[in-house]
């Protein structure tokens, strides 16, 4: 058992509470004392302490790209060249220490927990490794090694198009042929292990279609369910072209809707759409840096929320491994295409980056609370970034002052992974990244 005396700690209001006792037992948090007197062996973390973030959704081998792809022209579907280029040259090796180093990457910068939506599973020809799992635990193991919290998100995706039965030469990597080989090869991951869990990942209705939706109703068997949703344009009019319906639509008629399921990107949503994602508690994941990256658009964040439904987090491409950017980024952004202030409050953005996050990935209680795991992180204020910080606003200070580089301490399930600014087991982040991005591209 440990007790960490913190200067100040983010409880879910507005506000940052002083002098904060937190007891974690067994990595799980057992008592939590605010404006508390510190005790002799207490272990005192100075700044400010606040739940790790939670990313909710995130392609690992999409970190070689940063930098490759930003600097030209074009829109989502041109950028996928050069992604299928780099997800075809990886092997199990090079891309566990690819995930390996992206992970450690995210640890830095305070994410304690990733949804890894994973569908490079097989050999480039699409036949299968000896263990059809490698791949996917690949992932697991590096996330093991980079102390971060995953839930491997095991996807689908079966077709090129709704019009397209068989996928493209350069995705035939990602299938398993059909939606009974699919569930078969989810099922022998079991339910995860030791900071792992696995949620399913039907791509988008674009790579597994309607019918084969039903499947994943029928076979969900209580995990959680991520797909892409409306994220482009011409996604939603071969989808009324093929089926009537928008995507969202189609969700909603094989009974996919629901606080189980994660809709990530929804950018571009009918009213209709809005209200059923609203009604049926669906979550929405958006990924304002990846939707700015490929010229996605802005989504309704506001709007989706009004309606009932929940809003978390991701880095998706990995463009960007910032989650306070990312945070920041729903009401910054929202301010450029309506014109208002406020539409979201700090505490609330931090809520959606944290606490919804892990419910959206089918983790329990995730905050400075009882019960929950010991995912914390310890941010310094002593940069020029948060000189102004005070206590009354300390979560708009959070969201809208902080960066990755004042992250100095993290926590995982009580286990320190960060330590004074460094990674504690991996050391040297930037030579491993340099090396494993250099040993799947083209330099």
């Amino acid at each position: 058992m440990t007790t960490y005396f913190a200067q100040w700690a983010w409880r879910g209001a507005e506000h940052v509470v002083a002098n904060v006792r937190i007891t974690v037992s067994h990595g799980v948090i057992s008592e939590v004392i605010d404006n508390a007197t510190k005790q002799d062996g207490d272990v005192v973390v100075t700044g400010l302490v606040m739940p790790g973030f939670v990313n909710a959704h995130s392609h690992a081998f999409h970190r070689a790209l940063r930098g490759r792809t930003h600097g030209g022209t074009g829109d989502f579907w041109s950028w996928r060249t050069p992604m299928y280029e780099v997800a075809n040259r990886l092997t199990p090796d090079s891309y566990r220490e690819l995930a390996t180093m992206t992970f450690a990457e995210m640890v830095l910068s305070g994410i304690t927990g990733v949804g890894e939506f994973h569908y490079i599973h097989h050999n480039t020809d699409g036949t299968k490794y000896k263990n059809p799992n490698e791949m996917g635990l690949a992932m697991v193991q590096a996330a093991q090694r980079a102390g971060i919290r995953i839930a491997l998100l095991d996807a689908a995706y079966l077709h090129a198009a709704l019009d397209k039965p068989e996928p493209l030469a350069e995705q035939k990597r990602f299938s398993d042929g059909n939606i009974d080989a699919w569930l078969d090869r989810v099922d022998a991951l079991g339910e995860g292990g030791d900071g792992w869990t696995v949620g399913m990942a039907p791509h988008s209705v674009r790579a597994v279609h309607p019918r084969e939706l039903e499947e994943v109703v029928a076979n969900r068997h209580g995990k959680v369910v991520h797909l892409h949703v409306s994220e482009q344009p011409a996604e939603n009019a071969a989808c009324l072209a093929a089926t009537g319906m928008t995507p969202t639509q189609v969700l909603d008629n094989v009974g996919l809707l629901g606080p189980h399921m994660t809709a990530v990107h929804a950018t571009h949503l009918t009213d209709a759409d809005i209200s059923l994602l609203g009604n049926s508690r669906t979550c929405v994941c958006l990924c304002p840096t990846t939707e700015r990256d490929l010229a996605d658009g802005v989504g309704p964040a506001a709007a989706l929320r009004d309606a009932g439904a929940t809003l978390s987090l991701g880095t998706d491409s990995n463009a960007f491994i910032d989650m306070f950017e990312e945070t920041r980024a729903i009401e910054t952004d929202e301010r450029l295409v309506t014109g208002k202030r406020g539409l979201h409050s700090p505490a609330s953005l931090l809520a959606a980056a944290t606490s919804v996050g892990a419910t959206s990935l089918g983790w329990g209680p995730h905050g400075i609370q009882v019960g929950a795991p010991a995912d914390f992180i310890a941010l310094s204020l002593d940069s020029v970034r948060l000189a102004s910080f005070d206590s009354a606003n300390g979560a708009a200070h959070i969201v809208h002052s902080a960066a990755p580089s004042d992250v100095r301490d993290v926590w995982v399930g009580g286990k320190q992974v960060v330590a004074n600014f460094q990674h504690v087991e991996i050391g040297d982040v930037v030579t491993g990244l340099r090396s494993a991005i250099a040993a799947v591209v083209t330099l």
